[in-house]
């Protein structure tokens, strides 16, 4: 047979090919609700993308989706992953209320008071306790905590008495079981819908951290701002999870990738990243001018007695659902000492 340049440069063709079809490149959509220059999808999110595409040396790719472009709701995120709408999702495991219980218990009053230990927690009881119940329908990537959650109002916010008739938006199904507790009208909404509901008069304030009121323009909404010192009267749980379809297809080595960049270390990481970011959201706010209300132990403490019995109601909840509401919430503490003494 003669061997032709057109048969040399056709063979050279087909090796090429072969070779970009072995080098099986992924396209991962990444989707979450909060807008890109927000903390999260800056720092967190941004970072887990450019070191998935760096370590895989381009062969993953992943698409960020900030604010739902993707379309639905925040609430849907969860099912959004599940069925294959986006690869990759960020959300709070309270968008989708009783659905993660297990995952409640760090959210309770007075539990958290750094996120980076408690995020590390969230991780390991996530590993005992939620991987092959709650959590079974995805490949969990991390579990974290924000830092202390601030009551941000129109009026001033002291004693738990002032709270009485507040409309207060809250973020998840156990913050708004405590803040009904101490007399607010609690309104569930995702963060994103806060500034509107702020402007409308829908609510009268909103808890949320110090590190998302920038993106919010919450300091220019309301006042006052009412912070509990070192201890933190409630954080919110997220999940950031893969479809388990996209994760099971990959080549062993782009799935090391994947868990190399996930676990244990990520989740601290992210708790500590965000809880970092308060810092200077919450300078913006002392620069406008803003009332930064600091409670004293003695006015932290009048909280915390009225804030236990919304644990006390968790626990009897759980126990109810065969759960073992004080065993979820001893081991969460073990474990947040555990990774706060390190």
């Amino acid at each position: 047979m003669k061997i032709t340049r057109r048969t040399l440069l056709a063979a050279a063709a087909l090796a090429g090919m072969a070779g970009t079809a072995s080098a099986q490149e992924v396209t991962l959509r990444m989707h979450q609700f909060l807008p890109l220059q927000a903390n999260v999808p800056q720092h967190i999110l941004e970072v887990w993308k450019e070191r998935v595409e760096e370590q895989s040396e381009g062969r993953i790719a992943v698409q960020h989706y900030p604010s739902m472009q993707l379309g639905g709701t925040p609430p849907q995120l969860v099912d959004q992953v599940i069925d294959g709408v986006a690869d990759v999702i960020w959300t709070v495991a309270g968008y989708t209320p009783g659905r993660f219980p297990r995952a409640e218990v760090f959210e309770l009053p007075f539990t958290v008071s750094d996120a980076e230990p408690a995020s590390k927690a969230y991780w390991t009881l996530a590993e005992e306790t939620m991987f092959e119940n709650d959590f079974s329908d995805f490949k969990v990537l991390a579990t974290w905590v924000h830092g202390p959650g601030v009551i941000h109002s129109s009026e001033p916010i002291e004693t738990v008495d002032d709270l009485n008739g507040v409309k207060l938006r809250a973020p998840t199904r156990t913050t708004n079981m405590m803040f009904e507790r101490l007399g607010a009208t609690p309104v569930g909404m995702p963060v994103p819908a806060i500034p509107e509901a702020l402007s409308k008069g829908v609510v009268d304030g909103a808890v949320i951290p110090w590190e998302v009121t920038s993106a919010l323009r919450i300091p220019e909404l309301v006042q006052n701002h009412t912070e509990f010192g070192p201890e933190m009267l409630y954080t919110t749980s997220f999940i950031f999870a893969m479809n388990r379809n996209t994760y099971d297809s990959l080549p062993d080595d782009l799935k090391q990738v994947i868990d190399d960049n996930s676990g244990l270390e990520f989740s601290g990481f992210a708790g500590k990243t965000m809880q970092s970011y308060d810092t200077p959201a919450r300078e913006a706010a002392v620069e406008a001018g803003n009332n930064i209300i600091t409670l004293s132990e003695e006015q932290v403490a009048e909280w915390d007695e009225a804030a236990a019995p919304t644990i006390d109601a968790w626990i009897a909840e759980m126990d109810e659902r065969g759960l073992d509401g004080q065993g979820l919430y001893d081991r969460a503490n073990e474990l947040i000492e555990e990774y706060s003494a390190e």
